[in-house]
């Protein structure tokens, strides 16, 4: 990607900006800023001339991304409380930004850590990372007209585009192995890596990458979003919580006050997975999410919306209840899960555990007791925390479920279904923070089967509620300390800086 093999001629480059030292956050990201969007508005101008036929058959263009680096020479004392915001030991390093304006509090933030805890200028300015032409667009930016190849001259002749060597996650898996002088990882995700999650989240959730927030529920059930939908109109009609408008797929905009009228038109079809964001302030309201059925689609949208940096995510959906004491409608705080969705294994093998973390689960417990109005020895009535198993295969029930229901027993797992442990493994992997609650909707291994029109009072109650303890949750979550939030379990031995 970096050499142009095969091509003659040197591409065509804006001019060169050279990485200059900073000592303000603020300064910093502004020119991240500058950098990106001369270089990409270089770009898209190049593309406009090819379209229109204007370019030679030799000639390429070329723009980098920018870039942040640090050299950090003494192993000084940080915070040992910190999670992030700080490198483990001296060295130099780097990493591509893209779309700096998205993430502006976000890298002033991490940029201003940098400097909080090292006492260095941070350096910006052009890496050696080409901006793959795709890419270039955002922001609903595109060019009127079409392109044609022909034979012997295709798109690639003339511009870079996406290449998977620099577009995994070798980063946050621990894999990656930089060249001999290489500068190690200042961020969990390279610039080409982002770019290709923030395309694909507006392909699959139908909504921009700017609106989503920073607390995020996953759930399976359309009613949960109508549910969303209802009470987040009710919020937005009474100026209540701090909300300011809320966002449909289409990027339909409902805004705050009374009889507030919504704006822009649906998609002509729903996505696969549709997102609905309830926004506040700095990205702190909340967004749902409507991930569908099986861990495939827990694993796709979570790869994606994990480059936005969340705060939370939180699982909620229904589960099938493993213990003969469990009534259709309880609910299940999971602590512990039994992996077998077989879509992780080679990112985050099955052998490493998942583990609950203390900040999530108080707030869910939390949640549920102000929610229900029960507390202490009452509410283990209606909520029991335990392990949740995630398989792979919805019709289960039709195998032979003798050894199932024994790996179950040996596992002391009480739920199953087809998410939660995918959602919380990949959270773990990302080190966003991770939460499950489930609703108890079927117990096959005892008979007792949802069917239609057969849902208990109970059922019905506990179902009606769920959806506002995890909001609850949420809003707890966001009313604690960022750095207590993330917590320092889901840190491996070397990490980067960047949160």
């Amino acid at each position: 990607m970096f050499d142009t093999p095969g091509f003659e001629t040197p591409p065509i480059l804006p001019g060169l900006i050279p990485f200059a030292g900073f000592s303000d956050a603020q300064a910093a990201v502004e020119r991240l800023v500058e950098i990106y969007a001369r270089n990409t508005a270089f770009l898209r101008n190049a593309f406009a001339e090819y379209a229109a036929g204007r370019f030679a058959k030799s000639q390429r263009v070329r723009a980098y991304y920018p870039a942040v680096r640090i050299q950090v020479r003494t192993y000084q004392g940080v915070d040992t409380r910190l999670s992030y915001g700080h490198v483990g030991e001296p060295g130099a390093y780097m990493t591509t930004v893209t779309q700096p304006a998205l993430y502006f509090e976000y890298l002033k933030e991490q940029i201003g850590l940098l400097l909080k805890n090292h006492g260095v200028p941070v350096e910006i300015g052009e890496s050696n990372m080409p901006i793959p032409l795709h890419f270039a667009f955002a922001d609903g930016q595109y060019i009127e007209g079409t392109y044609a190849d022909t034979p012997g001259d295709s798109l690639r002749d003339h511009f870079d585009v996406p290449d998977l060597e620099v577009t995994d996650d070798a980063i946050v898996n621990g894999t990656w192995q930089g060249r001999n002088g290489e500068p190690m990882p200042l961020a969990p995700f390279t610039a080409p890596r982002v770019d290709y999650s923030l395309h694909r989240l507006k392909h699959y959730t139908a909504t921009d990458p700017q609106h989503f927030q920073n607390f995020v529920l996953f759930t399976n059930y359309q009613f949960y979003v109508d549910e969303f939908c209802q009470w987040a109109r009710e919020t937005l009609n009474q100026s209540e919580g701090g909300y300011t408008t809320l966002i449909e797929p289409g990027n339909m905009v409902t805004p705050r006050g009374p009889d507030a009228e919504r704006s822009g038109r649906p998609p002509a079809r729903m996505p696969q997975m549709p997102s609905y964001h309830l926004v506040r302030e700095n990205h702190t309201g909340i967004t749902l999410i409507n991930i569908g059925v099986g861990p495939s689609n827990a694993k796709t949208i979570t790869d994606h919306v994990a480059v936005l940096r969340p705060s939370a995510w939180l699982m909620l959906g229904h589960c099938a209840g493993l213990r003969t004491t469990q009534r259709l409608g309880d609910y299940v705080l999971a602590h512990g899960y039994v992996r077998q969705d077989h879509v992780l294994d080679d990112d985050l093998p099955i052998w490493v555990p998942v583990p609950p973390l203390a900040e999530i689960q108080v707030a869910l417990e939390q949640a549920v007791a102000e929610v229900a109005g029960l507390s202490g020895w009452e509410l283990k009535k209606i909520m029991r925390t335990g392990t949740v198993a995630t398989i792979d295969n919805r019709n289960w029930e039709l195998r032979d479920h003798r050894e199932l229901a024994q790996r179950f027993s040996m596992s002391r797992a009480i739920a199953l279904d087809m998410e939660s442990a995918t959602v919380a493994a990949n959270g773990f992997r990302f080190r966003v923070p991770y939460g499950t609650l489930l609703c108890v909707s079927d117990k096959p291994l005892h008979g007792e089967l949802k069917l239609p029109g057969m849902a208990s009072d109970f059922y019905q109650t506990q179902v009606a509620r769920h959806l506002h303890i995890g909001i609850r949750a949420l809003e707890m979550l966001r009313d604690m300390p960022r750095e207590r939030l993330h917590s320092r379990k889901l840190r491996s031995f070397i990490e980067t800086a960047f949160k």
